[in-house]
């Protein structure tokens, strides 16, 4: 059974630091690219930060680069996302989703709010 588990959300205000956690089991986490996507009210769901199988690759959307950093840890079957500096426009939900790029099999987990208010 696929299961993505994210956890370390909350709420924090602006200019703190969050770091969230995404567990995965289930599959084969190694070969699988790990992205964290968000989605706040009303608006549509948008990856934040993107990191390749081996994590040689990270990528970030522009309203997060050099405030969040995705890292992975294969040995643990965890991702993690760093978010530093925090927005009140970084309050959503954010989701934990593995894709492979050879089967295009996706998985996504359940979500984890994160709300900065002061």
């Amino acid at each position: 059974q696929v299961q993505l588990v994210e956890s370390g959300g909350g709420l924090v205000q602006p200019g703190g630091s969050l770091r969230l956690s995404c567990v995965a089991s289930g599959f084969t986490f190694s070969v699988y690219r790990m992205s964290w996507y968000r989605q706040a009210p009303g608006k549509e769901r948008e990856l934040a930060a993107t990191i390749s199988n081996a994590g040689g690759f990270t990528g970030y959307a522009d309203s997060v680069k050099g405030r969040f950093t995705i890292s992975r840890d294969n040995a643990k079957n965890t991702v993690y996302l760093q978010m530093n500096s925090l927005k009140f426009e970084d309050t959503a939900v954010y989701y934990c989703n593995a894709r492979d790029n050879v089967s295009r099999r996706t998985y996504w987990g359940q979500g984890t709010q994160v709300s900065v208010s002061s």
